[in-house]
């Protein structure tokens, strides 16, 4: 493998951004020309019943002259959302309650009627 194929696979430039079950990579490349553009890489960690667990990845290639248009375009659509619904995260509840059940698994969460949660937890076999 040549230094110029070496350089195209690696990531120049790169951030991560961790959300709950999700991660998303934000990778600058090099093209065959040698210019840049960027990869979003978002993946998802599922669990299977056994335990074990393995991750979904999906990609966006996004070029430079796709870029003006593409931040627009997300601040519009943020700024939407934030002025129709605040920027309260109504499913923090959910997010907060996977990472507890990431940290423990083996031990359940069940509400009092002092407790701050409102809810009672469930799973599935209880149904």
């Amino acid at each position: 493998m040549s230094d110029r194929d070496y350089q195209e696979q690696e990531e120049i430039f790169s951030k991560v951004v961790r959300a709950g079950r999700r991660t998303y990579f934000f990778d600058v490349r090099a093209t065959k020309a040698d210019d840049y553009y960027l990869t979003i890489t978002e993946s998802k960690k599922f669990t299977n019943d056994d335990g074990s667990f393995h991750f979904k990845k999906h990609k966006i290639y996004l070029y430079k002259e796709d870029f003006q248009e593409f931040g627009d375009t997300l601040k519009d659509i943020t700024d939407f959302i934030i002025d129709k619904k605040g920027d309260e995260v109504i499913s923090d509840r959910h997010q907060s309650d996977y990472q507890r059940d990431e940290i423990t698994s083996t031990k359940k969460d069940v509400s009092t009627p002092n407790s701050t949660n409102s809810y009672t937890d469930i799973s599935f076999d209880d149904i």
